[in-house]
């Protein structure tokens, strides 16, 4: 690995957004610190925070500390790390691109996020579970197939290997861990979309693959995925979206009826 002096600054405990920064620093073989997972960490974290680095204060994590730039929001990191370690392809065109579709994965994963936290991130699960059943059954009848269909064409479109150019760029390490939390939170809904996807499990299967990556995802350094974190399996979601969800090939049945008597009322 070379040595850069990046200082990831993350919650200890869960992947969350920071594995996307995880996961690219460590397939381009990039040293760096996890710096809230070692003692005193947090108070850092909590420092730069408040303000304690040069520049416009961060919202919320990750951040990542490079010299005195104290850089926040996933896709902006990956789109400053992109160019510098060869995960996105040198022309302007394709960084943009690549933006874009980390923009778009952002937005799934704060989708994924509200399944199970559609009132308040404030409040517990327990607090929220009927409306989180309900969260729940739109995202895997309607939304999962809809960001899912998307991607599988941006491959297509792409040549069916890689989102952006011809080899693997932060946008497919991304991808990676969209699907693999998916499959991990909605395990049911996942398998039923397998056979839509044939492009998108093929990308999930090179990524791991790739060697600094499976030596990754065989440490200590990847974390688990847990009950706290964005992507949470809890089976009465998973089995209260299958219950939603019509037979392959067709609709909701309570949806078409509500369509129906819609028209009937039109005339």
């Amino acid at each position: 690995m070379t040595g850069e002096g990046y200082e990831l600054y993350y919650w200890p405990g869960i992947q969350g957004r920071g594995e996307f920064v995880r996961l690219a620093l460590e397939h381009a073989g990039v040293s760096y610190v996890d710096v809230a997972r070692r003692p005193n960490g947090m108070a850092a974290m909590m420092k730069l925070l408040e303000g304690g680095g040069k520049g416009l204060q961060p919202f919320a994590p990750p951040l990542l500390k490079w010299a005195d730039v104290v850089i926040a929001q996933t896709a902006t990191i990956l789109a400053f790390l992109g160019p510098r370690h060869g995960l996105v392809p040198r022309d302007e065109v394709s960084q943009l691109r690549a933006q874009q579709l980390q923009l778009t994965i952002a937005d799934l994963v704060a989708e994924a996020h509200d399944t199970h936290h559609p009132i308040a991130g404030s409040l517990y699960y327990e607090d929220q579970k009927r409306e989180a059943r309900r969260r729940s059954s739109v995202f895997v009848e309607e939304r999962i197939p809809k960001y899912l269909g998307y991607f599988e064409g941006v491959l297509d479109r792409n040549g069916g290997e890689h989102c952006v150019g011809n080899a693997i760029s932060y946008v497919d390490l991304s991808a990676f861990q969209v699907l693999t939390g998916l499959e991990y939170a909605f395990p049911n809904a996942m398998a039923r979309q397998a056979r839509r996807i044939p492009l998108l499990r093929r990308l999930r299967e090179k990524v791991a693959l790739q060697p600094r990556i499976a030596s990754y995802l065989a440490s200590d350094r990847r974390l688990p995925f847990n009950e706290q974190g964005i992507f949470r399996h809890y089976p009465e979601l998973d089995q209260q979206a299958a219950r939603s969800v019509a037979p392959s090939g067709g609709q909701n049945p309570r949806r078409l009826g509500r369509s129906a008597k819609r028209a009937s009322r039109k005339g």
